[in-house]
């Protein structure tokens, strides 16, 4: 099986870039963030004609998550059970969706930015973390076997060595203590970052932003993962982030992550 996830920034925008980038690298299932627009909306032709089921939830503002799979669709789920609103009275926002897909619960997940630690914001995005990080601890101690994958745009730069210039993000969001906190709540429940040990220490960001030629200077962040439960680490055989599909013309402003994983267990 491979597994990829990919903020695409506008799948309306991409659906041929993306599809193409699917077939070309055998990409199995794929975590989308960012899609912008609402189901309705979605470009499903692009991605039935190459093979691929989708299951999305999009609300048509900026969020919006979805999964595309050649090697099944099942048990879909939009959302979490104790999902945060971003305001009172509000409906929670299309940030995650999860599908079994080939024996793998896979969770497409598209993290609060946060905007500002002043900004209201950023308590809904450490609020978002804590009540995700309760769901999917309790789905792991429920079955210490089970085969997940929590992947997608974390807007969480776990330790310094994830960003280019730590004192250019000093006062900024995705690198505070309590941001970092939230993620290592993943970690301790069983997690792991299953790409860690196969991407070179040298090339791990997995966003650059548009402005100020940040990726031709390699001014990057990493902020996509895939965390996998202990019994899919144990089949992750090799992982990589494509630069190449960040350097494309009119790419989104992510690379994608993907993850091999043996057929050792369902698929």
């Amino acid at each position: 099986m491979r597994l990829a996830t990919w903020n695409v920034n506008s799948i309306r925008a991409r659906s041929e870039q993306v599809v193409s980038w699917m077939t070309r690298h055998a990409i199995d299932v794929l975590a989308m963030q960012e899609t912008k627009c609402r189901d309705d909306q979605f470009p499903v032709m692009s991605f039935l004609a190459e093979g691929y089921d989708v299951a999305m939830h999009g609300d048509g503002g900026y969020n919006g998550v979805a999964i595309a799979s050649r090697i099944g669709l099942d048990d879909v789920h939009r959302g979490f059970d104790g999902q945060p609103a971003r305001a009172p009275g509000e409906a929670p926002e299309a940030r995650a969706i999860s599908a079994m897909c080939g024996g793998v619960r896979v969770w497409s997940l598209y993290v609060p930015n946060g905007r500002a630690v002043d900004d209201p914001h950023y308590r809904y995005k450490l609020d978002w973390l804590t009540a995700l990080a309760g769901v999917t601890r309790l789905e792991l101690g429920h079955d210490p076997a089970a085969q997940i994958a929590l992947a997608g745009d974390w807007n969480v730069a776990p330790t310094d060595r994830d960003v280019w210039d730590r004192e250019y993000f000093e006062g900024r969001t995705h690198v505070t203590e309590p941001e970092r906190e939230c993620f290592r709540e993943f970690l301790r429940a069983g997690y792991l970052d299953s790409a860690a040990g196969f991407t070179p220490a040298e090339d791990t960001y997995t966003f650059w932003d548009y402005t100020a030629g940040r990726f031709a200077r390699n001014e990057g962040m990493r902020i996509d993962y895939a965390l996998c439960s202990p019994a899919l680490d144990d089949r992750v055989f090799d992982a990589f982030i494509d630069r190449d599909a960040r350097a494309a013309a009119g790419a989104s402003d992510h690379a994608p992550l993907v993850l091999d994983v043996s057929t050792g267990f369902g698929g």
